[in-house]
């Protein structure tokens, strides 16, 4: 793998899960770390120090990414602490599921403002201050269930399907700046999110699953980290499933 090593990235929800796995990644190749959380402090602090612990910076900066206000000083901050952003990896994400009959406008706008609006508004903002870099990265973390679809979550469905849209259509606008942007759509991944399914629903996934088993955070991590590096100069615009081959597409 390339080395990341002089890039800063920015990982939303990076303190936990999926997030967390993505920022070792990238430590791992070197990459300086800032970490955005939106309530833990102490889970995000360790997450820091595991970071640090691989010879990189990090630092970690608390923002609700559905508030525009919180954003736009979140990414000053980092800025000001790292001096510039070259890697951004969406990941932060929230479920609130109900049948669509039942589900009310404020659980729908809830979802839609931190996983769809807010990865916008921070990419926004990021690409300010990237685009004169003349390099960048840009992954979402998407979903199997924006491709497919799933009982009860209509509006997760929604945000997840749109940043796949969002990501083609701004791959073709960066891409001469020098800029990829990418999507990684996992699958059911065994993170927090998942441990509160029941089991009996599990083992339906799993035989639904053509690799027979849940995804880890780690096989997350790694398609991320390919996307961010050098070799992955030639691709935009795309989505990579990891999800055990429970949908091809």
């Amino acid at each position: 793998m390339s080395t990341l090593k002089g890039k800063v990235a920015l990982v939303t929800g990076g303190s936990r899960g999926i997030g967390r796995a993505i920022s070792l990644a990238l430590a791992e190749s070197g990459a300086d770390l800032a970490v955005n959380y939106a309530g833990n402090h102490d889970r995000a602090e360790e997450t820091c120090r595991m970071l640090r612990d691989k010879g990189v910076r990090a630092d970690k900066y608390a923002a609700n990414i559905a508030n525009d206000d919180e954003n736009h000083q979140m990414i000053a901050k980092v800025i000001a602490d790292f001096g510039h952003i070259d890697i951004l990896v969406n990941n932060a994400g929230i479920t609130r599921d109900k049948t669509f009959t039942k589900m009310t406008p404020e659980i729908w706008h809830e979802v839609l403002g931190v996983n769809l609006t807010g990865p916008a508004m921070v990419t926004h903002e990021v690409l300010k201050g990237m685009m004169p870099l003349g390099w960048g990265r840009i992954v979402f973390i998407t979903s199997i269930v924006g491709q497919v679809g799933n009982f009860g979550q209509s509006n997760y469905a929604v945000t997840k399907g749109g940043l796949i849209a969002f990501t083609k259509t701004l791959a073709r606008e960066v891409a001469r700046k020098g800029i990829t942007v990418n999507a990684v759509a996992p699958g059911f991944i065994e993170t927090d999110m998942t441990s509160a399914v029941p089991e009996a629903a599990l083992e339906q996934v799993r035989a639904n699953t053509p690799i027979g088993r849940l995804g880890r955070p780690e096989e997350v991590a790694e398609a991320v980290r390919f996307l961010c590096s050098p070799l992955s100069s030639y691709i935009t615009g795309e989505v990579i499933n990891v999800n055990g081959g429970m949908f091809m597409g």
